[in-house]
């Protein structure tokens, strides 16, 4: 793993999505200061396109309740979303989630030919810009890392200092999809291909509580193992090809099998550095590419995390006390 300093590289080094309009952020109720001997939590958000937009709820229940985050590893969109957290660009990004349709995504799509994926980005790069232009990691109020991956030697590269645009457009450069990053001399893509939930990031910093939120926890049998007899004729072969079915389409079958190497790598690297509390939004109706359901997202966010403030009070009181 590389902890590495990205320089700013100017406007080649910037993507993704901000908005315009803002939303008045949840105001804490009157008891919901915070008290005395109560730990931190470290925040690792993982990745899972459209279905981040659930970690905006999630993070909308912890203000709410007061639970201080004291710092956020991040992993594709989940560095989008907590980068924008430390911004102070929460609101930003909401009511830009929120006012997404499929023809406004259609719109912020620049579509490349002979390039290394299908969309540039720079779009969605120059809404970024709008809130984050000019801000470096070292800024922020907090520890944050984003999480990446270098395509020519599969390392695993943690953004912990520089342009925040660079270290977001990095983490979420979903190969065949978006342009890779390049930067110091390195090509960055999604760093879903090797830590979805960056839990050992957070781990590294020492943090003791780390809450993890497992944006693809209830996709269902991905990890079973399934005994098949493919011996068919070439009669019934040709039976089976004429009957009807869902065709999935070049983007379908590449969306789906990200899925599943992101779930695989997700429990290989959980099982082996498991968080304090493991958070799982319901969200397995929702594909990777419906951005425009974001109020749902946001909502299962936030339920799943006012659910278990309970035990994350109760983690800190433990913590705090060790």
């Amino acid at each position: 793993m590389l902890n590495w300093n990205l320089n700013r590289q100017g406007s080649q080094a910037n993507n993704s999505a901000s908005g315009s309009p803002t939303v008045p952020a949840t105001t804490p109720p009157a008891d919901s200061s915070p008290l005395p001997n109560k730990a931190k939590i470290a925040l690792a958000l993982g990745g899972g396109a459209a279905r981040g937009w659930a970690h905006i709820g999630v993070l909308r229940a912890l203000d709410e309740a007061a639970i201080e985050v004291g710092m956020i590893a991040g992993t594709s969109i989940g560095a989008l979303v907590g980068g924008c957290y430390l911004a102070g660009k929460l609101d930003e990004l909401e009511a830009f989630a929120r006012s997404l349709t499929m023809r406004r995504i259609a719109s912020l799509l620049d579509l490349t030919i002979g390039g290394s994926g299908l969309f540039g980005g720079m779009r969605l790069t120059k809404r970024m810009q709008e809130h984050l232009e000019g801000l470096n990691i070292e800024d922020l109020s907090r520890p944050f890392v984003a999480v990446a991956a270098e395509v020519n030697t599969g390392h695993e590269v943690w953004i912990a200092n520089g342009s925040l645009i660079t270290a977001l457009r990095a983490s979420y450069a979903l190969p065949g999809i978006f342009e890779p990053v390049r930067s110091n001399n390195r090509t960055l893509v999604d760093g879903a291909l090797v830590n979805p939930v960056p839990v050992s990031v957070c781990r590294s910093y020492e943090e003791p509580l780390v809450v993890a939120v497992n944006l693809n926890y209830d996709l269902f049998g991905r990890s079973a193992v399934v005994k098949h007899n493919a011996s068919l004729t070439l009669q019934e072969m040709q039976k089976q090809e004429e009957a009807p079915y869902a065709r999935l389409g070049m983007t379908g079958v590449m969306v789906q099998a990200f899925n599943i190497i992101q779930d695989r790598i997700s429990r290989a690297r959980l099982a082996g550095d498991p968080p304090d509390i493991s958070l799982h939004p319901r969200l397995s109706d929702m594909g990777l590419s419906e951005f425009h359901r974001a109020g749902e997202a946001i909502e299962r966010g936030y339920e799943e995390a006012k659910a278990r403030l309970p035990e994350i009070r109760r983690m800190q009181e433990a913590f705090a006390n060790t």
